[in-house]
């Protein structure tokens, strides 16, 4: 499975303007601001992309869901639940 993102490239410097009372209670509370605002620009982006997805993809996910409901699935007579 590939990656949502290089994970090994460079870290690149950046200014950020942030609440300063957030800024304040993070600091406090020793949150590390890099990794936190990594792991939620990666959770951004992953939504992001499985919307677009969605979107570029939705003509064909109609179409299937459409001859499931004509058809059934090949396996419905041998599931279980």
């Amino acid at each position: 499975m590939s990656s949502l993102y290089n994970m090994n490239a460079p870290k690149k410097p950046t200014n950020l303007t942030v609440n300063s009372d957030l800024l304040s209670q993070a600091k406090d509370y020793k949150i590390n601001l890099s990794a936190t605002l990594e792991t939620a620009l990666a959770d951004a982006l992953k939504h992001k992309k499985i919307e677009l997805w969605k979107k570029e993809n939705k003509e064909a996910i109609s179409a299937y869901n459409e001859k499931i409901e004509e058809y059934g699935l090949f396996s419905d007579e041998i599931r279980m639940f």
